[in-house]
This record gives C-alpha cells, structure tokens and sequence, in this order.
C-alpha cells in the first residue's frame, strides 16, 4: 500500500472515530435533555391545594392525624424503653462488679438477652420512619 493510500485510511478511520464521539455526545445531551423536560413538568402544589402527603393522611375523630398520633405512641414507648435499658445495663454492670473475672452467672446472660431485645425493638421502631 503507497503511503497517500495510508494516509488517506488512517484519516477517514479518524474521522469516523470522530463521528461516533459527536453521536455519544449528542446522544448523552438529547438524554440530560429529556431528563430535565420530565422534572420540569412537576408542577408544585397550588397555594389552596393540599400537598399529596395530606391527601392520602387519615384523620381520627378527633381530627387529628393518624401519623401524627403514631409517632407520639412510639415516642412514647422508646422514651420508657430506653429507661428501661438504661437500667439493665446499670444491673449488668453491677453484676458484673460484684462477680470475679472468671464468674459469668446466667442471670447475667439472660439481662444481656433482653438489653439486645430492647435495643432491637427500639431500633425498628425508629427505622419505621
């Protein structure tokens, strides 16, 4: 092959390379395109409107929230839970104190047993929302 030959392949090889990098580019912009038209067509809520989140809210009787009661409850029993295993773990530490190094007593074992159970009821109600 004469080297014009070549040079001829190698620049049309080149200009092809060239236009597969503009396709991707155009590709990737028509995409960041579209992806921009579909979140600008969500509309924000009307001043008067209720927002989605109110719409599907269940309201008790006494016309408060159902969510809103919910979470005071679990609050509620997190608050009194953590007391609780504030206190196992005060009755853990002195059990432990009082033994020696080489003393576990089942007692012992079955406080840290109920201090994970806390730990874990606590934990899922909090991850709940």
């Amino acid at each position: 092959m004469s080297r014009r030959r070549y040079d001829t392949h190698v620049k049309e090889d080149a200009n092809a390379a060239g236009k597969v990098c503009q396709a991707r580019r155009r590709a990737l912009l028509l995409i960041g395109l579209a992806t921009q038209l579909t979140s600008a067509q969500e509309r924000p809520p009307r001043p008067g409107q209720p927002e989605e989140e109110d719409k599907d809210d269940v309201r008790l009787p006494n016309g408060k929230k159902q969510r809103d009661e919910i979470l005071k409850a679990d609050y509620a029993k997190n608050v009194k839970e953590a007391r609780e295993l504030a206190d196992l773990a005060k009755q853990f530490a002195d059990d432990l104190e009082k033994n020696d190094r080489y003393v576990l007593s089942v007692a012992s074992l079955k406080q840290l047993d109920d201090i994970e159970k806390l730990t874990r009821r606590i934990r899922g109600r909090m991850k709940g929302f």
